[in-house]
């Protein structure tokens, strides 16, 4: 069958299942499961004879019941029915409790279709195909594609765990990352830096049989708290060639802010959550459930704040060789925010060579009211004097027009930024701007110049916008409503932060 083909079905399945009351989310997660285990089982079998061990049916403790069948392909596949339903709930919490990748694939894994006819199928579609035959590229096509139509749906929320892929080439490109070295992000999602970053180095470099396995297995490493995205970015670096079924998995479950990590690393790609503030949710002692900040009091830090963005830039720093490289989605608040987002900005320029931000417009991103930006830092040694010396600012927001739908981002949209960028050199840029030229978009401004702005805002842009003067030459309505919609968004964030502030200081 066809690469084409095996993606018609896939897609067609999935719309099928979408009828039954079943989301792209829950559907990508059984493929996952099923896939992961059909690959299992072709690795087990001439010419790889892999000999990987699964388990037998457990108890609710976790251990192994003497005697039940083993949690294998061969015997789910022998199954249908309520018999097919059952064993395949058991396996699945069975699977859930190994260690390693496997573990991590199965982690709090739940059968969400009802309908075993329905779970047949998906079993018949998968069994068909040996993938472990098939080519990385097309099987990575294919889930690559089932993880954008789940992000696609916004009722699900999956949207926040993934970046336009045209913006992340866009960074790697820019970056530029060289073989035998790490790459890190964590707040990983479903894994789309690694993989650009996989791309970027088979495609740009002559790897020997040593740089291919160190990218296979050490280049990457990533952390990510919730368990389904977890497992879909292991799975898609797994389809991609990244990776091996019997190791240790390249992305962690804990919590990245907690604590410092153990090492450094060359690379920090990394889009961290949108939301600004990270708490939990407890119970008071009145019974009413609210919700508590949460400051990570870590002493590498320069600033204790609950502001989650501002965490990870400081989280981001310390991750760093002392030479190493960082390109970083982040909000507009940390670029203007005042108390510990000033203190926060000033240690980065000094500390960093910030030399590099690109201001995105709306409508790329499937979470509203979204304005956002790429921060691109060269960590440096301890100096007395700031290491930033300028800023490059390229503006990409002001009269630029995007919808996920009929406009979205595409990578030659963002080709005269990478030019303007020039990786080559980044100390011999040209400005785009004059004074002849206002509406250039591309400007340097002077450390000088940042650090007497009111509280070191790095919120700058000077071209003129063109919907206050030319009204013949609007965009769409539709562009237009979108753009007020992402405005309001962002409008009503901020105000629901004053008032959180507001509650907080009464509460004192």
């Amino acid at each position: 069958m066809t690469e084409a083909a095996i993606v018609s079905k896939i897609w067609n399945l999935a719309n099928v299942m979408r009828h039954d009351g079943v989301g792209y989310g829950d559907y990508l997660e059984q493929i996952t499961y099923l896939l992961f285990l059909k690959m299992v089982d072709e690795l087990n079998r001439p010419p790889y004879n892999r000999n990987l061990k699964l388990p037998r049916l457990k108890d609710v403790e976790g251990k192994e019941v003497e005697g039940t069948e083993v949690c294998s392909w061969e015997n789910l596949t022998s199954k249908n029915g309520a018999e097919l339903e059952s064993f395949y709930i058991q396996a699945l919490r069975s699977l859930g409790t190994e260690k390693g990748m496997l573990g991590q694939i199965y982690v709090k894994s739940q059968n969400k279709i009802q309908d075993p006819a329905n779970l047949q199928r998906i079993i018949t579609l998968i069994g068909k195909e040996n993938w472990s035959l098939m080519g990385a590229d097309v099987k990575g096509t294919i889930y690559e594609g089932l993880l954008e139509k789940n992000a696609e749906d916004t009722k699900s929320g999956a949207g926040q765990y993934f970046t336009p892929r045209a913006l992340i080439k866009t960074m790697v490109a820019c970056v530029q990352p060289k073989p035998m070295k790490t790459v890190i992000d964590p707040a990983c999602g479903s894994g789309g830096f690694f993989l650009a970053a996989y791309d970027w180095l088979t495609e740009n470099n002559k790897l020997d049989k040593d740089e291919k396995m160190f990218l296979k297995n050490s280049t990457f490493h990533g952390n990510e708290i919730v368990a389904s995205t977890r497992r879909m970015c292991l799975m898609n670096l797994y389809l991609h060639g990244i990776g091996e079924i019997d190791a240790e998995p390249l992305v962690k479950s804990n919590d990245a802010l907690i604590a410092a990590d153990s090492q450094t690393y060359d690379y920090v790609l990394a889009n961290p959550p949108f939301g600004k503030k990270s708490g939990m949710t407890v119970t008071n002692e009145d019974g009413d459930i609210e919700k508590e900040d949460i400051s990570y009091n870590r002493q590498d830090f320069w600033e204790t704040t609950s502001n989650k963005q501002l965490n990870f830039l400081q989280h981001i720093k310390s991750l760093m060789k002392i030479d190493g490289e960082a390109a970083v989605v982040l909000p507009d608040n940390v670029l203007f925010e005042g108390g510990a987002g000033e203190e926060i900005r000033k240690q980065l320029l000094k500390t960093t060579e910030l030399h590099t931000i690109l201001r995105l417009p709306t409508g790329i991103f499937y979470a509203n009211g979204v304005k956002a930006n790429v921060l691109f830092f060269n960590n440096k040694p301890a100096n007395k004097d700031a290491w930033t010396k300028e800023v490059w600012f390229y503006d990409y927001r002001t009269n630029v027009h995007h919808t996920l739908k009929k406009k979205p981002l595409a990578e030659t949209d963002l080709l005269d930024f990478v030019a303007c960028y020039n990786s080559s050199n980044i100390n011999k840029r040209k400005e785009t701007w004059s004074e002849s030229n206002p509406d250039g978009r591309w400007r340097k401004y002077s450390y000088d110049e940042i650090i007497a702005r009111d509280k070191t805002s790095l919120d700058i842009f000077w071209v003129k916008d063109q919907s206050l003067t030319d009204l013949d030459n609007l965009p769409d309505p539709d562009v237009l409503a979108l753009e007020i919609i992402d405005n309001i968004e962002a409008g009503l964030d901020s105000f629901r932060e004053i008032v959180r502030v507001l509650e907080k200081d009464n509460l004192k």
